[in-house]
């Protein structure tokens, strides 16, 4: 295995950026039991992130080490940009009012000149959830294809639901197929 690579992991207090975490684990977990039945556990409790958690994810060909910033520390996200190869920036699909600062937020990452060609997962969580909008709802309010075409680094769109499981191969495929450039 190569060295890990660093993968920051940001987005609003209470997107579920911890439970992401606490599920992609168990997935690669239950990966490497032999007797792994392939089920996610019970929902884990989380708390909100006041700082930084990192968590190294040991995938099929690398070790990728995923730094968690809190939503709270937005403002000095900036300081952290420096090391970083991949962002994973999740919304809360199902928080109309927090779309629109996600925006703003996803737009001050993306102009970063430390991120400039960063590999970018945009994550559109609680998607079991029934209030959620619709992914072309989303998008429309975001201005998603608007922000995807003036970025410079390749920017992929997942729809998950990090609690009961949706998408989350997807997101280990993802952080498997991103190149250190």
């Amino acid at each position: 295995m190569s060295r890990s690579e660093m993968c920051l992991l940001l987005g609003a207090t209470g997107v579920g950026k911890t439970l992401l975490l606490k599920r992609l684990q168990n997935i690669l977990c239950v990966q490497l039991s032999v007797h792994g039945a392939g089920e996610l556990e019970p929902t884990p409790a989380t708390l909100p992130t006041v700082g930084t958690n990192l968590t190294d994810l040991t995938l099929k060909k690398k070790i990728i080490t995923v730094r968690e910033l809190g939503g709270c520390m937005g403002p000095i996200w900036l300081s952290y940009f420096k090391d970083c190869s991949s962002v994973i920036f999740m919304v809360d699909s199902a928080n109309i009012a927090q779309v629109s600062s996600s925006c703003i937020q996803l737009l001050s990452v993306l102009s970063a000149e430390p991120l400039h060609s960063a590999s970018v997962l945009i994550l559109f969580n609680k998607r079991d959830v029934p209030s959620t909008m619709s992914l072309v709802e989303i998008k429309s309010l975001f201005r998603l294809d608007d922000i995807v075409a003036s970025a410079t680094q390749p920017i992929t769109l997942l729809e998950i639901s990090a609690r009961s499981g949706q998408g989350l191969p997807e997101v280990l495929n993802w952080l498997e197929s991103i190149t250190v450039k």
